[in-house]
């Protein structure tokens, strides 16, 4: 398999391991030299990016067959028929199940004629595992001349890792409703069903991650609030960002989750976690059941780190609308969250930027300059997710991250 790079001058890792799993970053459709192979073709980018992930899992003794999960930031206004960008996704994918697979229009990419970019994480030899266990949402009849499996995963226990992948509530209900906190009730009722038939819970998730359009607190509150009503303390680590598009029309967010839930002595099984919470890192305006920093099996899962004034509670952005300083506090916290289960910044596996962004490769390069400089000189499997905005004006940044641990 041929070699392949970001376009980054500085060095940085493809794959990483944490614990028993491997995580690649925001692969592309790049070659040895960090250039597009297929541009203004969004089918031939993402075959690309799928055969430079295979890459990436051959180096950790891997294969697509391993893969778990994918999310892919595609480049679009919402538009797009969703189910012909599923059925590009799955396409190399013939063993049932297929991976759990997020799709999530973005109206930019992190590099100039970049269209897709697809995260992964993978275990070697889960489709081996006695407990396997999967969900699936039927193709419907028009599109199953693109799938080679007329199904796609919509939820996937494989052996221990789990995953939900996000959907919107037209997945859950048909008419979708109009309210916003209408819809994030059936999103969330949808997944507490399927978690159900895999013999799992919300208080399995180490990892809740959700899209919302909106860029006040005031948008953001009723939301996350019905979000939360489906989490008891200790809950997940939590990341959830503005959004520019969704498919289909109308849809006002959507929510995923992954998580780990043993097996054992023929009965399913909670797996402890510890968690800290170093004092310095903030917390939320309203109260909430997730955790800053979650170590299961040997990884560590951190929240969605912000810019926010140390030791508060108050949301109120430090370096307000710098991005640059901003980002490297924000690191700053994660590094602290790190040192708190005695790991370090070059422990990270997998690390996920969302930014504010005027759509440039310089924006992006000097985002990739600063996350390398924090993180111990070498930059881990990344996925850069440039924003128009995010949360407000005043905060432009929002970072999280898995360590070995």
């Amino acid at each position: 398999m041929s070699h392949w790079q970001l376009p980054l001058d500085r060095p940085h890792r493809l794959a990483q391991r944490a614990g028993s799993y491997v995580f690649v970053g925001g692969a592309g459709d790049f070659d040895t030299h960090g250039k597009i192979r297929h541009a203004g073709d969004l089918e031939g980018q993402i075959a690309g990016t799928l055969e430079n992930i295979a890459t990436a899992l051959d180096t950790e003794g891997l294969s697509l067959d391993d893969v778990i999960r994918l999310k892919a930031f595609y480049k679009g206004d919402g538009g797009q028929d969703e189910w012909e960008v599923f059925a590009h996704l799955q396409r190399p994918f013939t063993m049932p199940p297929a991976p759990g697979i997020t799709a999530n229009p973005v109206p930019l990419q992190p590099w100039p004629g970049q269209l897709v970019q697809i995260q992964a994480i993978a275990q070697k030899g889960w489709r081996a595992h006695p407990h396997v266990r999967f969900v699936t949402d039927e193709v419907p009849g028009t599109y199953r001349k693109l799938f080679k499996q007329p199904a796609v995963t919509a939820g996937l226990r494989a052996g221990e890792m789990f995953t939900v992948p996000a959907r919107t509530a037209a997945a859950a209900v048909q008419p979708m409703p109009e309210d916003r906190i209408d819809q994030t009730m059936a999103v969330m009722q949808r997944m507490g069903r399927i978690l159900g038939e895999l013999g799992c819970g919300f208080q399995d998730a180490i990892k809740m991650e959700g899209y919302y359009f909106g860029t006040t607190m005031e948008q953001w509150r009723p939301l996350a609030e019905a979000r939360a009503s489906h989490f008891r303390e200790p809950g997940p680590v939590a990341t959830v960002v503005p959004c520019h598009a969704l498919n289909p029309q109308g849809a006002h967010t959507k929510v995923e989750v992954l998580g780990l839930r043993d097996h054992w002595n023929g009965f399913d099984k909670y797996v402890p976690r510890e968690d800290r919470w170093p004092k310095r890192v903030w917390d939320w305006s309203i109260p909430l059941p997730y955790r800053q920093g979650i170590r299961m099996r040997d990884m560590i899962w951190t929240g969605g780190q912000v810019p926010f004034e140390p030791d508060e509670n108050k949301g109120r952005p430090i370096f307000a609308s710098e991005l640059i300083p901003q980002t490297q506090f924000t690191m700053v916290l994660i590094e602290e969250i790190l040192r708190a289960f005695g790991a370090v910044m070059s422990d990270l596996a997998l690390l996920v930027c969302y930014f504010t962004s005027d759509g440039s490769d310089k924006t992006t390069r000097a985002m990739a300059d600063i996350l390398t400089a924090t993180s111990g000189g070498v930059l881990p499997p990344i996925t850069l997710v440039p924003q128009p905005m995010m949360h407000s004006a005043e905060m432009t940044v929002e970072i999280w991250g898995v360590a070995r641990g």
